[in-house]
Parts: C-alpha cells; sequence; structure tokens
C-alpha cells in the first residue's frame, strides 16, 4: 500500500541522517502545501503524501497551534503568518550571505549587482553592491516589484508553465513603468522564451528609461532566485552583453554550488 511505502521511506531516511521522522514530515507537508498554492484540503495532502489522513490531522493540528498553519472556514488548511517571518529573516540572510558573490560581479562587470527573489507573485531584491561608478543604479533592499517589468523577474519565470504565468498575471496587472514595458501576457510569454533560448534574461529600459539590465536565475537554488547587473544604457551596450553574460552565468553557478554544500552540511 502507498501509505505503509512511505511509512517505511520514511523511517529509512529518519534513520539514515539521524533526523525526526515527525519534524521531517511536518516539513514535507509545509513544501507541499506552498507547491498547492498555500491552501490545501487534508485529502489532497494524504494523495500527494502518500501519509494516512490520521497522520497527516495530527501534524496539522500542531501546525495550526504553532501558528504556522491556520484552517480555514471551509476546512481547509493555509499556510500561517508566523512563516512570513521565519521567511524574511531567511531572506535577509541569503542576502548577506551572498554579497561577496555580487561583489565579485561587480568588480568584473563595473556594474551595479543585485539579487532578488520571487515571494508570492512579486519580486524582492534581497541584496545590492553599488557600481564604483558615479553614475550608477540603486534599488532599495527589501524592495518590492512586479515580475513582469525586471529582467530578474523574466529569469525567475522562464521556467514556469505558461498556465501558471498567465495566471499570475492576471493576479497582478501589467502596469506600465515606462512605454517599452511589456504589457500582454503573450508578449510577456514570448519574452520568456527569448530567455530560455538565450539563457538569460534583458530589461531593456523596462522598469525605468535609461537602464539597462541583464539577468540570469540561480540554478537549483531552494528558493526562487536570480542575480542580475543593472546600469545606464549607454554603458550596458550589446557588445558589453556579450562579456557580461558568461560572469552573470558562472557567479549564479557558484552560488547554486554553494548553496548546495551549504544544505548539505548539517548536523
Amino acid at each position: 500500500m502507498p501509505t505503509s511505502s512511505a511509512s517505511t521511506t520514511d523511517s529509512a531516511k529518519s534513520a539514515a541522517t539521524g533526523g525526526v521522522q515527525s519534524l521531517e514530515r511536518a516539513f514535507d507537508l509545509l513544501e507541499r502545501m506552498a507547491d498547492a498554492g498555500g491552501e490545501v484540503g487534508l485529502s489532497e495532502l494524504s494523495a500527494s503524501s502518500g501519509l494516512p489522513l490520521p497522520t497527516i490531522h495530527r501534524l496539522m493540528r500542531t501546525l495550526v497551534a504553532c501558528g504556522y498553519v491556520r484552517q480555514q472556514p471551509n476546512r481547509r488548511y493555509a499556510l500561517g503568518p508566523r512563516l512570513i517571518r521565519l521567511g524574511e529573516s531567511a531572506a535577509r540572510l541569503l542576502g548577506t550571505w551572498a554579497r561577496p558573490y555580487l561583489a565579485r560581479l561587480v568588480e568584473e562587470t563595473g556594474e551595479t549587482a543585485n539579487m532578488a527573489l520571487l515571494d508570492g507573485d512579486e519580486i524582492v531584491y534581497v541584496a545590492q553592491v553599488p557600481s564604483k561608478h558615479s553614475m550608477r543604479m540603486f534599488t532599495e533592499v527589501g524592495r518590492r516589484v512586479l515580475p513582469h517589468s525586471t529582467g530578474v523577474g523574466k529569469a525567475l519565470l522562464a521556467d514556469f508553465p505558461a498556465e501558471e504565468v498567465r495566471a499570475l498575471l492576471a493576479r497582478t496587472g501589467m502596469p506600465a513603468a515606462t512605454e517599452k514595458t511589456i504589457t500582454t501576457p503573450d508578449g510577456f510569454l514570448a519574452a520568456l522564451e527569448d530567455v530560455r533560448r538565450l539563457g538569460y534574461a534583458v530589461d531593456d529600459n523596462e522598469q525605468e528609461i535609461g537602464v539597462r539590465c541583464l539577468a540570469v536565475s540561480v540554478p537549483d537554488s531552494p528558493t526562487a532566485a536570480a542575480i542580475s547587473i543593472s546600469g545606464p544604457a549607454g554603458r550596458v551596450t550589446e557588445a558589453a552583453t556579450d562579456k557580461i553574460i558568461p560572469v552573470l552565468q558562472e557567479v549564479a553557478r557558484e552560488l547554486s554550488e554553494a548553496l548546495a554544500s551549504s544544505g548539505n552540511n548539517g548536523g
């Protein structure tokens, strides 16, 4: 039976890692809830996890009591507000930890380097190292923007299914930040196709006139993350792009490897 198979796998994993099975199961349920959009029913969790309903019900009761999950009036369960504080703290730490990699980007490209995450339907900037040029770009850490007008937004959404992208755009709308902002779902999906083909994303005067941004996603990041450089359009030219992109991609790979190794150094 699927339930006994899942239970056996959980037991083996817990024994191998020295972990606590109920903790592993609880975090697995939280991640499944996030993957499902943040709200699920017990039967959906049981079907996706292979755990029996009584086990899921017991774990969810504990998560509700701790404030990490809340029960809706319709009896479904939603991610709770206490997770926001954890997420914000983790994002700040991730940004601090990534700063040496961004500093290397600034050193090698001469332009301002940024790191951004996808948080719900928005892009949030978690780290920045400014260019040494007197004319440089500045984005406040913690600033939130909509994905459709940014290079990091395109980089982060490039691998999402088209229907998920359309649903996100329907929720956020596509207001024009400049006359060059993409304001139609079809136009944005075409831009994402370019990202997949080229291996990087461009914001060409779409968030701010006179500014170009080049961005790539951080592969296999535990949370969707992207890094970028931004600068005046007169410096971030097509010729400069050819030199900057390999550096961006190399730093993104190094960040990915560092994230993976830090994740495996527990205990």
